[in-house]
């Protein structure tokens, strides 16, 4: 009960208790040291959210009770990481951990200490704390800009809120799903029918681009943090140091790390570990050896893609044995026909694989595979299985070889293989094995991004008869979708507005949800810009299309015929008529943009075209989510920390530190130009952005 208590009172009780808490959240996530059951600590859970609903003005954003997850988010916002995040060299021999070592010590000479930790199969991310505070995790993204998932890394009771001392640093680490957690997800999908996560690393990275932060507390994710990146104070010389400094700071570092001054004592740590580490209780795929020394470090340097100073050596991929039963076939959305191994169930790199594509019908006649072989099998990189060759000496004549059916498994209508392509296709657009997976791709994130729309309910609504194609989902209704199984009216609801929603995207989702062929994301959105509306890029003829910059000739017929063919004429026209947008709501590039009156704001109309933008402090009319939203169309890049590559710092009420650095950076002639949210609302207005009565929908967390 907490009913009584004095405002005093229960501000030293809630302090009190997260301090408890964070002993025990480390005690076990770090130490695997747990002095009390889970029943005590959700008694103490329990305790303090009681307390800070009581006293909700006492809530701060590093209490344990912040890791439940808040509000869904709309999106991601984009983070320029400030240290680039590089990916590392990788070595498979002996052989070449040896020359690594030589072209190290030609450098730095003989006096040379090297660090061995575990290479932890996950996502790699960034944590940055101010003040000891965390304020921000971003994913690694292309090494230069990753997202903001910030409300994700918060819900990893792993991962400290607050640390041990008040200084501001920014760590890299690997978030990871632990492998009993991945066990359970799985388990879960399963039994709800719906499709599996083929390994850890992909359900890690899938959970922590959840927009839902809730899903992602529900997870079980975990972090080892692996380097210092960057700190406000004096920080150790070696790397094995800071790890140790990193650690009394209450950060979690993976304890099974080693240090050796031979390479060939580096090898024999490495062998050490091969088969040990299918024993742990996550995911590992190699041994990263870094020189330990900051100062070597420095010295060696970098390519353009990785540190000289560090390498990753690669288990090799382990094999097993085993006798494949069928050869499956599968169709996808744009009619290729994928033959899959289906064998014995065998133990690979830890888990049970009974599966594997197998590509085309050129990679089974190459590598002579037949049904009723025994077959070798293995997962390269410890995570895609793969058929790497048949046994021919284990035949006892009874195998039979695999021969391309002449019709669709689906829909029964003829398999057509082009002279240049490897794969057979069914050129029947109606076959229903197409249209469920081009529905599936259509509603997926990348594209519409129809949130709930996933595999399950595509094939039910396929089965009830209510969906033939993607412009059909604009007709669903409530009513009609709780006839569902386990679909609930809230569901059915919620699923009605996120169709809804769907209409408003901007032209390049619509265009990479069409599924054209050939037409990935960066050639929808370089589409999108160059033509502005989708009237204009389906009137354009192929000498207009392969104008456009990296639209090459095939892509460009891929394009025409796609525009060209009455079925998908009839469904574009009618997901218009439904009153889906087809302009595109960015910056425009192009000539026939421009002669249309502007899909979007001309890049020289745009105050924010090719500039980095740091949004602080509580906009009073708007959210920060919306307010990045709008600087990205408008060609900006939205970041999360203040520097000297920051252009636009836009400052609502409250605004803190990154308004007092932006300040010191003007002072040292830094061309940084600080704005209120009166310009930023007016320079949105005159590009056509900011919609009339955007009002109170204020940023309650306010400050940095």
């Amino acid at each position: 009960m907490t009913q009584g208590h004095t405002e005093a009172e229960a501000q030293r009780r809630i302090v009190a208790l997260r301090d408890e808490i964070n002993r025990h959240n480390r005690l076990y996530y770090e130490l695997d040291q747990p002095e009390i059951s889970d029943a005590a600590w959700d008694a103490l859970m329990r305790e303090l959210l009681a307390l800070e609903a009581e006293f909700p003005h006492l809530v701060t954003p590093d209490s344990p009770s912040q890791r439940v997850g808040g509000k869904p988010a709309e999106g991601f916002v984009k983070v320029r990481h400030e240290i680039p995040m590089l990916s590392l060299a990788n070595a498979y021999s002996p052989e070449e951990m040896r020359e690594f070592d030589r072209r190290v010590r030609e450098l730095v000479g003989d006096a040379v200490t090297y660090v061995c930790e575990l290479k932890i199969d996950g996502l790699a991310v960034s944590l940055r704390y101010e003040d000891g505070v965390l304020v921000r995790g971003a994913t690694r993204g292309d090494g230069e800009t990753g997202e903001d998932i910030t409300a994700n890394i918060r819900t990893i009771r792993s991962v400290p809120l607050r640390l041990s001392q008040p200084i501001t640093l920014e760590v890299r680490g690997e978030a990871y799903l632990p492998k009993p957690a991945f066990e359970q997800l799985n388990a879960a999908r399963e039994a709800r029918g719906e499709p599996l996560f083929a390994n850890p690393r992909n359900a890690a990275a899938g959970s922590l681009r959840q927009l839902d932060p809730k899903v992602a507390a529900r997870r079980g994710l975990a972090v080892f943090v692996y380097a210092l990146a960057d700190a406000s104070v004096p920080t150790p010389e070696t790397h094995s140091e800071a790890l140790r400094w990193l650690a009394s700071l209450g950060l979690p570092i993976n304890p099974e790390t080693a240090v050796y001054t031979e390479i060939e004592s580096v090898l024999h740590h490495i062998e050490s570990w091969a088969q040990r580490r299918h024993e742990l209780p996550y995911a590992t795929d190699g041994m990263v050896v870094k020189v330990d020394r900051f100062a070597a470090q420095q010295r060696l340097g970098f390519t353009a893609k990785s540190p000289r100073w560090a390498i990753a050596y690669k288990y090799a991929a382990e094999q097993a044995e085993t006798t494949l039963r069928e050869i499956l076939l599968t169709v996808g959305r744009t009619g290729v026909v994928t033959p899959t191994a289906v064998f014995h169930p065998v133990q690979l790199a830890g888990t049970t694989v009974s599966r594997a594509s197998l590509h085309n019908e050129d990679l089974i006649r190459e590598r002579d595979i037949r049904v009723g072989d025994t077959i070798v099998v293995q997962k390269a990189g410890d995570i895609i299985p793969e058929v790497v060759r048949s046994l021919p000496e284990r035949r006892t004549g009874a195998e039979v070889p695999f021969a391309m059916p002449s019709a669709c498994p689906a829909c029964g209508e003829r398999l057509l293989r082009l002279p240049e392509e490897a794969a057979w296709r069914c050129v029947n657009p109606s076959c229903p094995a197409q249209v469920r997976e081009r529905i599936i791709h259509f509603a997926s994130r990348d594209a519409m991004n129809i949130e709930g729309l996933g595999e399950q309910w595509v094939s039910q609504l396929m089965d009830a008869g209510l969906v033939r194609d993607a412009a059909d989902l604009y007709q669903l209704t409530a009513p009609q979708l709780t006839q569902l199984e386990r679909m609930g009216e809230k569901s059915a609801a919620n699923l009605v507005a996120a169709i809804e929603r769907s209409k408003g995207n901007s032209l390049e989702r619509l265009l990479f949800g069409l599924g054209i062929r050939l037409v990935g994301e960066k050639a929808a959105r370089t589409l999108a810009r160059h033509f502005g509306t989708l009237d204009a890029l389906a009137s354009a003829d192929v000498a207009a299309l392969t104008e456009v910059p990296d639209i090459g000739p095939k892509m460009a017929e891929s394009i025409r015929g796609f525009f060209a063919n009455p079925a998908a004429a009839a469904l574009v026209a009618r997901l218009q008529a439904a009153g889906l947008n087809t302009r595109y709501l960015g910056p425009t590039a192009g000539p026939a943009a421009a002669a249309d009156g502007g899909a979007g704001t001309s890049e020289i109309d745009s105050p924010f075209a090719g500039k980095t933008v740091v949004l602080t402090g509580t906009l009073s009319r708007f959210d920060r989510k919306q307010a990045s939203e709008w600087v990205e169309q408008l060609g900006g890049t939205v970041t999360g920390s203040v520097s000297k590559n920051t252009d636009i710092l836009i400052a609502g009420e409250k605004a803190g530190s990154k308004l007092a650095k932006a300040e010191q950076l003007q002072a040292t002639g830094a061309p940084l130009e600080v704005w209120d949210e009166e310009r930023f609302v007016a320079a949105l207005r005159k590009a056509g952005m900011a919609p009339d009565g955007a009002e109170g929908a204020a940023d309650a967390r306010g400050g940095d």
